[in-house]
């Protein structure tokens, strides 16, 4: 696994495609030299519906071929990045993971919750604040 996310390009419909880029708004990255050349030699622009990103932790997903870039982005760039790629089913259960820190009502129901619904572990550790261990011991409930 990579620290960077990726830019790339779909070159089919089929399959998984990553996150359009339109989706996930404004990147700071995008304004540097290296990503602007990337885009010139490309002939794309950042508008475009065959630019996609993913998170680091979805990189070996990229097709082989697909030209690609890594960008780093910063901690609310990957909030964004990762809440454009969700399943409305799984952005609907981290938004309540993220409003769980005010609180630890039903605490395990929700953890469990998350975990059916696909959220991975360390998603749930990193927005919920729950410590690895609870988490398990939720799961096993």
């Amino acid at each position: 696994m990579t620290d960077d996310a990726y830019l790339f390009l779909v070159t089919t419909t089929e399959g998984w495609q990553g996150t359009p880029l339109a989706l996930v708004g404004e990147l700071e990255c995008l304004g540097t030299s290296a990503v602007q050349a990337w885009f010139s030699a490309q002939g794309v622009s950042p508008a475009s519906p065959a630019v996609r990103v993913v998170p680091p932790e979805e990189t070996a997903l990229i097709p082989k071929d697909a030209e690609r870039l890594p960008v780093p982005l910063g901690e609310e760039e990957l909030q964004r990045l990762r809440r454009a790629a969700a399943t409305d089913r799984v952005a609907s259960v981290e938004e309540e993971l993220l409003a769980f820190r005010e609180g630890e009502d039903n605490r395990d129901t929700l953890l469990r919750r998350a975990l059916a619904a696909g959220v991975p572990a360390h998603r749930i550790i990193e927005l919920s604040g729950v410590d690895p261990t609870t988490l398990s011991s939720a799961s096993q409930a």
